[in-house]
């Protein structure tokens, strides 16, 4: 066997694999004297099929299964002796192989076009420079924050009189179609210019309305009528009734124990002012989550912007086609290819990064973020702190479910939290404190 490597390009290159018989005969001789012996073929006993009979019928199928094996086990190791970086996959000369004769043949010769990760330079010196945003926290943000918590946590109670964000409850009549359904719905459903009608009633009144007019979403109108949308389309429904029989409204959480309890658990919060802070602390925790996903996107943007960087593009999309085994065309990867080139260029900087830093991840903390990040979810659902003696438990079966992927994830998540930290204390950044509007101008840019 003779493997040989072309490079046309700094990343693009041509693998060259020859195959003589010795170096496949020998396997496939000896699958079909195996199978000879196992075979059932009507006219013969078991065993005793002759090997010439088995190598006509079955030998090119042995022969082609061999060659294939020999090429995708000798072009693993190849690759991986000569530490070729190569991106995606080896893609066959299908026109070559096309061209075999197998009846005939005794040596054969397969090519595969591969791209390759070329060679650059990236900087992380102090010429890189980002800025680092911290959102301020007014007291008008914790005060409509509270309003917004207040609401999520309260409850609807019968009001004698409606207002625009009161909810009708009653039946909604369409006699044309002998139509009586029971209904509840937002007056704020309603179009602007309709929701004076349903403004000002009491339980026992009746409105009458275009039910076109009053509400556009054919999807909710068809609801209200308990029809489907085709069968709304059909029914040419005009005027509606709507007797009212209650009218409900969002009563905010009292500020009392009970409420604080239930937002942060037993005697965590015991009065208004702590309340306020523990808003604001949670604000500010939220915030900086969004300016640091901002943060390592203007990174990632600067550190892009300053490394050159060839990919063998031509090669890209072509096996991007293929390894979508049909599910893309070439104009789908032609249309996202900028995007994932550019999370391709990433990858292999972070990597680069790792590689010369020798930044490695220990299974503990793997185990550790794992830890973490159910600490966090138990907490978001009001159980902090009651579950603590089953952690172990709870991130041992989470790393080892989704067939490993939950620890590759988790791996993967911890290491590029580590490149990330290497590259801010290397990189020149500034920070500065900015109010939300200004931050989401910066970040729809």
């Amino acid at each position: 066997m003779v493997i040989t490597l072309d490079r046309r390009k700094s990343n693009e290159a041509l693998i060259k694999i020859t195959l003589k018989e010795g170096d496949y005969q020998p396997q496939v001789t000896q699958k079909i004297k195996e199978y000879s012996k196992k075979a059932q073929i009507k006219g013969f006993r078991l065993g005793k099929v002759p090997i010439g009979l088995i190598k006509k019928m079955y030998g090119k199928t042995f022969l082609v299964d061999e060659i294939n094996k020999k090429l995708s086990s000798s072009l693993s190791e190849y690759i991986k002796e000569q530490d070729l970086k190569i991106l995606g996959d080896p893609l066959p000369n299908m026109g070559k192989s096309e061209t075999i004769d197998w009846d005939n043949q005794e040596e054969f010769e397969f090519e595969y076009n591969i791209g390759l990760a070329g060679d650059f330079k990236y900087d992380l010196s102090k010429k890189r420079k980002v800025t680092e945003y911290a959102i301020k926290v007014d007291q008008k943000m914790v005060t409509e924050e509270l309003k917004v918590i207040r609401k999520n946590y309260g409850e609807r109670v019968s009001v004698d009189q409606s207002e625009a964000d009161d909810m009708l409850q009653g039946a909604l009549v369409e006699e044309a179609q002998n139509i009586k359904n029971e209904v509840t719905f937002p007056i704020q459903q309603v179009e602007k210019k309709e929701r004076k009608h349903f403004i000002g009633k009491k339980p026992g009144d009746s409105i009458t309305f275009k039910l076109a007019k009053a509400i556009k979403d054919t999807e909710y109108q068809a609801r209200l009528l308990d029809r489907s949308e085709e069968e709304l389309a059909e029914m040419n429904v005009s005027e509606v009734v709507l007797n009212i029989a209650d009218i409900l409204r969002l009563e905010p959480a009292k500020l009392n124990q009970e409420f604080f309890d239930k937002l942060f658990g037993k005697d965590q919060v015991k009065s208004e002012k702590d309340l306020t802070e523990k808003i604001r602390e949670h604000l500010v925790s939220n915030f900086q989550k969004e300016t640091d996903i901002f943060l390592t996107h203007t990174i990632r943007k600067e550190i892009l912007k300053a490394t050159k960087m060839e990919l063998p593009d031509e090669f890209l999309k072509r096996w991007l086609v293929v390894s979508n085994e049909g599910k893309v065309s070439a104009e789908d990867v032609a249309k996202d290819y900028q995007n994932y080139a550019e999370e391709m260029k990433w990858n292999l900087i972070l990597n680069r990064i790792a590689e010369d830093n020798q930044i490695n991840v220990e299974n503990d903390e793997v185990i550790s973020n794992a830890k973490e990040l159910i600490t966090a979810q138990l907490a978001s659902s009001g159980l902090a702190g009651q579950m603590d003696d089953q952690l172990d438990a709870f991130a041992d079966n989470y790393l080892k479910g989704n067939e490993g992927q939950n620890y590759l994830q988790v791996f993967n998540q911890v290491r590029t939290e580590k490149i990330m930290n290497l590259i801010r204390d290397k990189i020149n950044i500034s920070k500065k404190e900015v109010n939300l509007d200004h931050f989401k101008k910066e970040a729809a840019k």
